[in-house]
């Protein structure tokens, strides 16, 4: 078990983890205080420095081993946790976990936050949920399929709190086994593609969207 907290403070979080996970769990600290090196032992690491110093986080994700969970209970300012988001989640290994703390801020302007600020961490994740469905997008243009699209798994809105799941994820696709057992009946909601819309989905390459396909025994 490898974690990561990102602001420890009195150091009372740590001596959780440590009887929760057990001895042999390697923890790791990021704090702005350098005090808080004296929590550090054989096998907890502490790293002081600034969550929101890019050079800095590639430093401490280059002593890393991959990481089952991070958490992320710094600053809490939409800064602090945008630049450690985008630094330190390609270190959580695949079907780790990545947990924000705290994020209530994003509604504080003196956090930098508020209501629908597009700045904010709040509206990052809002966007992050678009860009796990960037396969379902017909234009790959307002949203392409990227680095979150293929590693994001889930993502979970808590009070306060947000957690990602990573995991490796390719295409997905529709298929159906089996005998037919019934006609299928055609959507009469559905909204029907004029000309133009098939013309410039047929140019990027996409295909027409539909839970119905060729059943395969």
């Amino acid at each position: 078990m490898n974690l990561l907290e990102v602001g420890i403070s009195h150091g009372g979080s740590l001596q959780v983890w440590r009887e929760y996970f057990g001895k042999d769990a390697s923890i790791f600290a990021v704090d702005i205080n350098a005090e808080c090196k004296k929590f550090e032992d054989e096998k907890t690491k502490i790293f002081i420095g600034s969550q929101e110093d890019e050079v800095f986080l590639k430093q401490v994700t280059d002593a890393l081993p991959p990481l089952d969970i991070l958490i992320d209970d710094g600053g809490h300012t939409m800064n602090q946790q945008l630049v450690s988001f985008r630094n330190l989640f390609p270190a959580v290994k695949n079907a780790g976990i990545y947990l924000i703390e705290d994020t209530h801020t994003s509604y504080w302007r003196e956090y930098h936050g508020g209501y629908k600020r597009k700045t904010s961490f709040i509206e990052f994740s809002k966007g992050l949920v678009d860009q796990m469905y960037a396969w379902h997008i017909d234009n790959d243009k307002i949203v392409p399929v990227n680095y979150h699209t293929e590693n994001i798994n889930s993502i979970s809105f808590y009070d306060s709190v947000i957690v990602f799941e990573k995991k490796n994820r390719n295409e997905p696709f529709h298929s159906m086994k089996g005998e037919p057992t019934i006609t299928p009946c055609a959507n009469p909601g559905l909204k029907k593609e004029s000309i133009l819309q098939q013309i410039k989905k047929k140019l990027r390459g996409k295909k027409t969207q539909s839970f119905v396909r060729q059943l395969r025994k």
